[in-house]
């Protein structure tokens, strides 16, 4: 019986050196094809915009080809549960945002991933501030006139949503302003956007990159930013709370993923690459024009911010009084 047992263990550490010796093989070799960017956002979003140009330099310092995959749709699950289920080869990655990682979990009720246990972290890129927009024909130049007309006017003025930052934004909006407003979702921002243009629903908390370009061609009011301070990208905004809404500090941020189970040769790579495009002063200034604040962190930094995260954003959900769909 000890002889046999002692085989069975010498049968076991070979494989495990197969196995070891399989993934370097296939580390090294990294990578030899086309490589999957999933978005779980429509093509036009602030994250498409930006996820296109990063994968530009991306493509020519890896040297293969980058593929935009854009899986819109069941608030960015359908992404999110597509990488979690590929293989761990570097070879299907994620870029996402607090919708999938930090705010799903309290607003679905049925989540087919974990945001933490199914994913790798590869690399931060950036944050995205969001700003209230409304349709100009809405009575309201200010923040504080808005409230004002929404309290005289309960259950007229509507928010669209294209995101999970866009829901929350709305309803942190009409719990601390005490507002009764209708939430009108949507599939990704651009529809949303356009039918606020429209004037089908009143206001959308957007990106600024998506909704500047119509700010700027006076088809939308833009009111103020959602983050704690004023935004160096649109500094002649005042934040909300700034505005008078109170405890008021919402941001998206975005980052790299891949399935868990990723060779650690294959992340450090991504990582690097990753943080060599984003911190080279000409292309944060060209993320900068798109709305972003480029930076980034190692894959362990990426790994505790979802984590802080997550807290975070149950605690925004909980305290905007959102309830599980």
């Amino acid at each position: 019986m000890l002889s046999a047992l002692i085989r069975n263990l010498r049968a076991i550490g070979t494989a495990t050196l197969c196995l070891a010796a399989a993934s370097t093989a296939q580390a090294d070799s990294w990578p030899s094809r086309n490589i999957t960017l999933v978005l779980p956002f429509a093509a036009g979003s602030g994250t498409d915009t930006t996820t296109r140009l990063i994968s530009q330099h991306l493509s020519q310092a890896l040297g293969v080809g980058i593929v935009i995959e854009n899986k819109a749709g069941a608030n960015g699950m359908i992404a999110a549960t597509y990488v979690a289920r590929a293989a761990p080869d570097g070879y299907t990655l994620l870029v996402t945002t607090n919708t999938t990682h930090s705010a799903n979990p309290y607003l679905l009720k049925s989540l087919t991933y974990d945001p933490v246990k199914d994913f790798t972290p590869i690399a931060r890129t950036g944050d995205l501030p969001f700003m209230l927009v409304i349709h100009p024909e809405v009575p309201a130049k200010t923040v504080g006139e808005l409230v004002a007309y929404g309290k005289a006017n309960p259950g007229k003025l509507s928010y669209a949503s294209g995101s999970s930052s866009a829901i929350v934004s709305g309803a942190t909006f009409a719990h601390n302003a005490g507002l009764d407003l209708l939430h009108v979702p949507y599939k990704s921002s651009p529809p949303a956007l356009n039918d606020v243009m429209g004037g089908r629903v009143s206001m959308m908390f957007v990106d600024i990159l998506t909704g500047l370009p119509h700010v700027q061609g006076n088809a939308l009011r833009a009111l103020a930013v959602t983050t704690k301070d004023r935004s160096s990208l649109v500094p002649t905004l005042p934040s909300m709370q700034e505005a008078g809404v109170r405890d008021f500090d919402i941001s998206s941020w975005q980052g790299y993923f891949g399935p868990a189970g990723m060779p650690k040769e294959i992340v450090t790579r991504l990582n690097a690459e990753i943080r060599k495009i984003v911190e080279k002063p000409e292309i944060k200034a060209q993320l900068g024009t798109l709305g972003m604040d480029a930076f980034s962190g190692t894959p362990e930094q990426l790994g505790t911010f979802v984590n802080e995260q997550l807290v975070l954003w149950e605690k925004l959900i909980r305290e905007a009084g959102i309830e599980k769909q």
